[in-house]
C-alpha cells in the first residue's frame, strides 16, 4: 500500500469534481439544520453513518475486485433519489477521467467502456484505489472521509463558517471515520463470499428528500 497514493486520492484538490457538490449541506443550510459548527458536526455524523458507510463499503468491495457491474446495480438500489443517482454517476465519470490519467489501468479502461455515462462514484473510487495500489480499507477510508469533508468545506462557503471550526469538526469525527471504514471493509469482505446483499444499505431519507428539492431550485451554489 502506498501512503502517498492514498494522500493523492484523498486530497480535495484531486480533480474529481467533488468541489461542485455539497453532499446535502446546501439544502440543510437553507432549512436551518446547519447553522454553526455544532450543527455541522451533527449533520456530518449522520451522513457518515448512513450514506458514508454505504459508499465506503461499495468502494471497499470494488477495491477487492468484485464485479463492478454488480456493485453499480447495488449502488443504484441503495440510492432511491434520482437526483443523487445522477450526481453519483456524474462524479463517477469525472473521477474515472482523472483516475485514468493518473493511474492508467486496464480495469479503469474497461469500466469506462462499460459505463460511458458514468458508474456510481464509490464503485469508481474502489477501482481507482485498486489501480493506485491501495486496499479495501484504504478505499473505505477515502469514501468515508469524502462523505464528511465535502459538507464541511461547502459550509464554509455557504455560511462563512470559520474554516478552523470546520477542520475541527472533521478532526472530532476522526475516531468514527476509522470505525466506519473498518466496518465497511469487513462488510466488503463478507460480500466477496456472500454477494452484494451483505453490503450495508443504511438509509438517510431526509438527505434523499432534500436532494430532490435541491435539484429543482432555480438558483443554487452547488450541483447537489
Amino acid at each position: 500500500m502506498s501512503l502517498a497514493a492514498l494522500l493523492v486520492l484523498a486530497d480535495g484538490r484531486f480533480p474529481a469534481g467533488g468541489h461542485a457538490h455539497s453532499g446535502g449541506a446546501e439544502a440543510a443550510c437553507k432549512a436551518g439544520r446547519i447553522h454553526d459548527a455544532a450543527t455541522l458536526e451533527e449533520f456530518c455524523r449522520g451522513r457518515l453513518h448512513t450514506a458514508g458507510l454505504t459508499a465506503a463499503a461499495l468502494a471497499a468491495a470494488a477495491a477487492l475486485a468484485l464485479d463492478p457491474a454488480v456493485l453499480d446495480a447495488a449502488a443504484d438500489a441503495r440510492t432511491p433519489s434520482p437526483a443523487l443517482r445522477t450526481a453519483a454517476r456524474r462524479l463517477g465519470r469525472q473521477l474515472l477521467r482523472a483516475a485514468r490519467a493518473t493511474w492508467p489501468a486496464a480495469e479503469l479502461d474497461a469500466l469506462a467502456a462499460a459505463f460511458p455515462r458514468g458508474a456510481h462514484q464509490p464503485v469508481v473510487l474502489g477501482l481507482t484505489a485498486r489501480a493506485a495500489g491501495l486496499g479495501p480499507l484504504e478505499a473505505a477510508h477515502v469514501a468515508a472521509y469524502e462523505s464528511v469533508s465535502g459538507p464541511a468545506t461547502a459550509t464554509v462557503r455557504l455560511l462563512g463558517l470559520d474554516p478552523f471550526q470546520a477542520s475541527g469538526v472533521l478532526a472530532s469525527l476522526a475516531p468514527e471515520l476509522d470505525a466506519v471504514s473498518a466496518r465497511a471493509a469487513r462488510a466488503a469482505d463478507r460480500a466477496r463470499r456472500d454477494g452484494p446483499d451483505a453490503l450495508p444499505a443504511a438509509s438517510s431519507p431526509l438527505l434523499d428528500i432534500a436532494a430532490q428539492a435541491h435539484a429543482d431550485w432555480p438558483v443554487r451554489l452547488f450541483a447537489s
